[in-house]
């Protein structure tokens, strides 16, 4: 299988994202269509666009570069609650056609401010009850004829999406990825997901996790392809690995020094499982297997921003080449400022990764 690299597209109109030094242009087409074409001209094959209340809306947003690019694939984060799943479906569709199948989809069921989009459900195990009804009534819909669904947060009859996704030899519709790593959500994953994005632990611990999901795969029934696996990380690149760790350290220099752009990842900081399992990493050491760093998560990281990958380009594709042998095969990196690293990370790393 041929893994598949994409980069990240801060969805935000406010300059600044994790210490991205751009003041112009952030929240217009010009400047997310410029991202996705310079990702696209070095060598990447999309980039995740995050959602979150307070932020642009994360679909929108992602018909621009789709429309003037020719290969980007977006990655475009949606939450259940905030879509229904036959709107969603149709929406999906229409624009994987327009675009000829360079759709995915992230689905997230992390807290957001649920009540100012009129979400009720705040109770993980019914956020993760539904999101699982969501991935597999849209599963439906891309797929089936006159749909009929009764679920306990969904409902539809009659349903027929259409148009259909974009189909090819071996894709039927844009893949699903998911996160999570609390019980709930791995059973979600290991049910419906395509693939479960996980953020930067040790090989140790996401080969657990990975042993973990592809028996849970079997115990609840799974009826599409095996699950595939991903990561998401920050990943800090330089010519050495002496000049990467002095960049990633005066980064954290400045991110304890005072309020941090990094402070802009929006989820469950204080009861996220898979948060809480990136901060517990810290106590374990400031770097971990070949280049993981730890220390970000103690003073403001969050998300993919909690553990970074630091290194040479050289440091960096080993240790993303020991993630692959544990059986990932999705990476969605990034570091800032976006523009000037798209280049760089990949002009130098992936070629060493293809």
């Amino acid at each position: 299988m041929s893994p598949e690299f994409l980069w990240y597209i801060p969805n935000t109109v406010e300059p600044g994202h994790r210490g991205d030094d751009t003041t112009d242009g952030w929240g217009s087409i010009e400047y997310s269509t410029d991202l996705a074409r310079t990702a696209e001209r070095h060598g990447w094959g999309g980039a995740l666009l995050g959602t979150g209340w307070g932020r642009p809306d994360t679909f929108t947003v992602a018909t621009a570069p789709a429309a003037r690019t020719t290969t980007f694939k977006p990655l475009i984060a949606v939450r259940p609650g905030y879509w229904q799943p036959a709107q969603f479906a149709v929406a999906a569709a229409t624009l994987d056609q327009l675009s000829r199948g360079r759709v995915l989809v992230n689905i997230v069921s992390g807290l957001d401010n649920l009540a100012a989009y009129g979400d009720t459900r705040g109770d993980p195990a019914q956020r993760y009850a539904r999101t699982q009804e969501f991935l597999r009534l849209v599963r439906r819909l891309w797929t089936e004829e006159d749909v009929a669904f009764a679920g306990e947060h969904f409902q539809v009859s009659g349903s027929t999406a259409a148009p259909r996704p974009w189909t090819t030899a071996g894709r039927a519709h844009p893949t699903l990825y998911f996160g999570g790593a609390s019980e709930a959500a791995e059973r979600v994953s290991a049910a419906e997901a395509d693939v479960q994005l996980f953020w930067g632990e040790p090989l140790a611990a996401l080969a657990e996790r990975i042993d973990r999901l592809r028996k849970l795969s079997d115990q609840v029934g799974r009826r599409h392809r095996p699950l595939e696996f991903g990561l998401r990380i920050t990943t800090v690149v330089r010519g050495t690995t002496e000049e990467a760790w002095r960049a990633a350290e005066e980064r954290v220099a400045r991110m304890a020094a005072g309020p941090s752009d990094e402070l802009t990842w929006t989820g469950n900081r204080k009861t996220a499982v898979g948060q809480q399992r990136l901060y517990d990493l810290a106590a374990r050491g400031e770097m971990l297997d070949t280049c993981l760093y730890t220390t970000p998560g103690t003073v403001g990281g969050g998300g993919a921003a909690t553990t970074w990958l630091a290194g040479s380009a050289a440091d960096v594709a080993t240790a993303l080449d020991n993630y692959r042998g544990l059986g990932i095969t999705h990476f969605v990196l990034s570091d800032t400022p976006y523009q000037q690293e798209i280049i760089r990370i990949g002009d130098q790393l992936l070629p060493r990764l293809r």
